[in-house]
């Protein structure tokens, strides 16, 4: 799979993100629609494990937090960028979401939790904050950003 393939593949994500507010609604439908161990779910999942494989994705970092965007916020996406991060045990750096930040949580280790969610979809409202936290060991977070906007703040 090469990124055209994945920004299709993603394609009823960014469908049912588009228009709605940044909250725990959003938050709720995608788990809806896209729970765990579904098709879309699983697709995305394998897809992102394959791509980090071939090595186009989570290219920058090293061990324990590797991370990259693999898709820039374009019409076709909706506006909402796509990075991934594949994360170990690890408190990561301190940043703000501006417009929110849609997270989809995989984990590697089946008790890895991302900031205390399993496997499944989280939000975190426009103008939130954290040190996103993988506990329990490995997980993979996709993550879309409205606009692809993120600020690291260095705290």
């Amino acid at each position: 799979m090469d990124r055209e393939q994945f920004t299709t593949l993603m394609r009823p994500a960014y469908d049912v993100i588009a228009g709605t507010a940044v909250d725990e609604t959003l938050a709720e439908e995608l788990n809806r629609c896209f729970p765990p161990g579904g098709p879309f779910f699983k697709a995305v999942e394998a897809a992102c494990h394959s791509a980090i494989e071939a090595g186009w994705m989570c290219s920058q970092g090293g061990s324990g937090r590797r991370f990259g965007r693999v898709i820039e916020a374009a019409p076709e996406t909706h506006d909402l960028s796509v990075d991934v991060v594949d994360l170990i045990d690890i408190v990561g750096p301190h940043h703000r979401h501006p417009t929110g930040e849609i997270c989809m949580v995989m984990p590697v280790t089946p008790e890895a939790r991302f900031d205390g969610f399993p496997a499944g979809w989280c939000v975190n409202p426009p103008g939130s904050a954290h040190r996103p936290t993988v506990t329990g060991g490995e997980a993979l977070v996709l993550y879309l950003l409205p606009g692809g906007q993120i600020e690291f703040t260095g705290e």
